[in-house]
């Protein structure tokens, strides 16, 4: 019964929350760059407007079969993290549901969608090596890659995993799709390759793309939140502070080249994730 109820919270409150922090990421933003901003619930409302128009694609069956497939795991990624599962399933979900993204790109034959689509295919080969190492860190930490066990450990897993936090801390503009990482794909008009990997996404397709990267965010934000999950006041405060630096790196930095993103991606991961892991080892060795 408590699983269902957790399943059922995330389905529900996720993208709620998230689209909210979605408003407040487009007011903070606008005040940063001198501007007023949109309201609060102006992605709510772009994404019913987007739900109301034409779904246009040149290759439908398979642009939607893709798509539909991209949200379904990404739901069934929070849905086992939510509930406490196995971390390295809910990882597997996660990156296989990118991987759907990627192919409903590439289904679409349009150039700049296959541009972003190769981008995209980057960043995961950059994040995706810390999100496992951050697994790993966990089961050294705890002795468990159950999602439950890692949130209920007695301490902070901060005091055994910092580099980790902080390698976590990098990767999360990627996967929240925010300069320097933006290569693919961008919240923002004015970026290259026009929408990068969803170019040729209209109508309620954007929309389900829009919802799965809420889903997305919430995932992203739990990662951390497990991190200070002893103190949930703490943790909560944690996550949105780690929100907050998200925007403004995202206002401060122009995007990288992909040279530079993979580069430097995997150079955090070797020094502050891989060396934490050795760390953790040699101390487990010790005792």
């Amino acid at each position: 019964m408590n699983l269902i109820f957790a399943s059922l919270a995330f389905l529900i409150f996720a993208p709620v929350v998230c689209g909210l922090l979605a408003g407040f990421d487009r007011i903070i933003s606008a005040r940063m760059q001198g501007r007023f901003g949109p309201p609060l619930l102006q992605p709510f409302y772009d994404v019913f407007k987007l739900f109301e128009k034409e779904d246009l694609a040149l290759n439908r069956f398979f642009h939607s079969f893709y798509l539909i497939c991209y949200l379904v795991f990404m739901l069934a990624s929070g849905i086992l993290f939510f509930t406490g599962q196995d971390i390295l399933l809910v990882i597997f979900a996660f990156t296989l549901a990118d991987i759907f993204l990627v192919l409903a790109a590439y289904s679409t034959n349009s150039p700049y969608s296959f541009i972003g689509a190769e981008r995209e295919l980057l960043l995961m080969m950059s994040a995706e090596p810390m999100i496992l190492i951050s697994a790993v860190g966990f089961f050294m930490a705890t002795k468990s890659f159950k999602v439950a066990d890692i949130a209920t450990a007695p301490s902070n897993l901060i005091v055994y995993l910092p580099g980790i936090f902080i390698g976590l801390l990098f990767i999360l503009t990627i996967k929240l799709r925010k300069s320097p990482f933006d290569l693919s794909t961008s919240h923002h008009a004015h970026q290259e390759i026009v929408k990068g990997i969803t170019t040729e996404f209209a109508g309620p397709s954007l929309a389900i793309v829009e919802i799965a990267h809420w889903y997305e965010t919430a995932i992203m934000l739990g990662f951390i939140f497990l991190f200070f999950a002893a103190s949930p006041v703490l943790a909560a405060g944690v996550v949105i502070a780690a929100y907050f630096i998200e925007i403004l790196i995202d206002n401060t930095f122009a995007r990288f080249k992909w040279e530079l993103a993979l580069k430097s991606s995997w150079t955090v991961t070797l020094i502050f994730g891989a060396v934490n892991l050795i760390v953790l080892f040699i101390i487990d060795k010790v005792k």
